[in-house]
């Protein structure tokens, strides 16, 4: 991956996609030499194969404050950088994007924070984001917008360029509008979001939250999953009158990548690896989620720790691999979640381990895909068991990793995956002794009935996979309801796929 010598061609991209962050993160040698290699996130993990050879332009942030690289290219694929200061990553990303928009799409399982200089400075980066975009998209060109980070840029962006089709998908949930209503500027929130022309969301209840939202709040009618909001004269953002669509368009992987990636020697060789230095337990019990205080993590562990004190299951036969990856930890609520996650690990092996035997292996790091994919073909369980959860995408890589047609997957209903993958073991993480439950019938359940139900969610996934979520979302996009020109409905037509 080079800086591109060229500027950006004044024509423009056909198709934009804009996000938080960039699909790259930078790495600087000991000699000064910058690289770029591909960011681990769920979100780019999303779109890489989407993405892959296809003339496009990506906005967003380089993934460190100050000013902003100049754009590059990484083949086909145009890299433009968005510049955030310090403070703007303090105030727009972990606050309000994070301490307040995060909480309160999840349930407020933490209280959100609402402070009004945070708001100010995440309209200030919507803005910088939209103006962006607007420089890099052709006339009438697509434009993907992703995620909570940047709900004002659809109405932003259509107000400077009314030519293009505008698309916003929300990786997270979206609340009920009775939890939605907390937040002191839901209107200009709804009004920017307005500014699509199409709004995917993870399942049906995310859109039809949104679309009780645009009733309750705008007053906006619904018809459907069609949104007909009458506009204001008050000159603000988004004042013209809108008609869009919302509705559920479920995201997925790349399985056939994956599935190639897990069934090569050298992951099968790992997963052996990993076993061996696990003692070679009869059953390994695997949870694997980013450090994030909708992820269950403390429920799951009080589960296993009263498994553990039940003598239901002992080291060394079982033993539990939980894999949390480092998240926000400038942010006081994960700062404090991992305290109580660590010291909950210490108690149970105090309590349980032997030596030579542990009960909990805990690790705070990040694991390569490959890797990952090893790890999910050691574990005979996997957890995945959130508060809530927009989608979940590792309870589909672990079904695709085992292709061998073993293990058993323990999915929380809280889980936009729970809508899709039902042969697995759902369960309700905030009921503990239901959890529990649960975990020793994937543990003890007959072969021959969990490979009934592995199957069958192979199967699911497999029909559904990321360029599956990709067509059907631009084929949406394109079928929306209104177009923004005569010129950009001839020439704003998704890109092949």
């Amino acid at each position: 991956m080079v800086p591109s010598d060229q500027p950006v061609s004044a024509a423009g991209f056909d198709f934009v996609i804009a996000a938080n962050r960039l699909p790259v993160d930078r790495h600087v040698a000991p000699d000064g030499t910058t690289t770029w290699k591909t960011s681990p996130g769920g979100l780019v993990t999303a779109m890489e194969s989407v993405m892959r050879d296809r003339e496009a332009a990506w906005v967003g942030w380089a993934g460190f404050p100050g000013e902003a690289p100049e754009p590059f290219d990484e083949g086909k694929l145009r890299l433009h950088p968005v510049p955030l200061t310090a403070i703007e990553l303090n105030e727009y990303y972990e606050g309000f994007s994070n301490d307040t928009l995060w909480p309160l799409y999840h349930d407020v399982i933490v209280p959100p924070t609402f402070h009004r200089s945070w708001w100010h400075a995440y309209r200030r980066i919507n803005e910088r984001f939209a103006e962006a975009v607007a420089e890099v998209a052709a006339e009438g060109a697509t434009v993907w917008v992703h995620d909570y980070q940047l709900q004002l840029v659809p109405a932003l962006l259509r107000d400077r360029r009314p030519d293009l089709r505008i698309g916003w998908f929300n990786h997270i949930p979206f609340p009920p509008v009775e939890l939605f209503a907390q937040l002191p500027w839901r209107a200009q929130i709804l009004r920017g979001l307005l500014g699509a022309d199409f709004l995917g969301f993870q399942r049906p209840d995310d859109a039809r939250n949104f679309n009780r939202s645009c009733r309750a709040v705008l007053g906006a009618s619904v018809k459907g999953d069609v949104i007909t909001w009458g506009g204001a004269d008050d000159d603000r953002l988004g004042a013209a009158p809108r008609t869009v669509r919302a509705a559920a368009v479920p995201i997925s992987i790349d399985v056939a990548g994956f599935e190639e990636l897990a069934r090569q020697d050298e992951v099968t060789e790992k997963a052996q690896e990993i076993r061996e230095s696990l003692g070679n337990p009869e059953v390994v019990l695997l949870g694997v989620d980013r450090l994030d205080y909708t992820k269950g993590i403390r429920h799951r562990l009080r589960a296993i720790g009263e498994l553990f004190e039940d003598g239901d299951i002992a080291p060394p036969e079982v033993t539990f691999v939980q894999i949390a990856t480092p998240s926000r930890e400038r942010v006081e609520a994960y700062r404090v979640l991992r305290e109580q996650i660590e010291a909950t690990v210490g108690r149970i092996n105090g309590d349980f381990s032997h030596l030579g035997d542990t009960a909990v292996h805990y690790l705070h790091q990040s694991f390569g895909r490959a890797e990952m994919a090893a790890f999910f073909q050691v574990a005979d369980v996997m957890l995945v068991t959130p508060l809530r959860d927009g989608m979940n995408l590792v309870a589909k890589e672990y079904v695709t990793a085992r292709h061998d047609g073993g293990g058993a997957l323990v999915l929380s209903e809280f889980t936009g995956a729970a809508e899709e993958m039902r042969s697995a073991y759902r369960v309700n993480p905030h009921d503990i002794e239901g959890l529990k439950e649960t975990i020793l019938r994937a543990i003890r359940d007959a072969p021959g009935e969990k490979r009934r139900r592995m199957s069958s969610l192979r199967r699911k996934v497999r029909a559904h996979d990321v360029q599956t979520w990709a067509a059907e979302f631009l084929d949406a996009l394109a079928a929306a309801p209104e177009r923004p020109s005569k010129r950009a409905s001839t020439s704003s037509a998704p890109p092949s796929q």
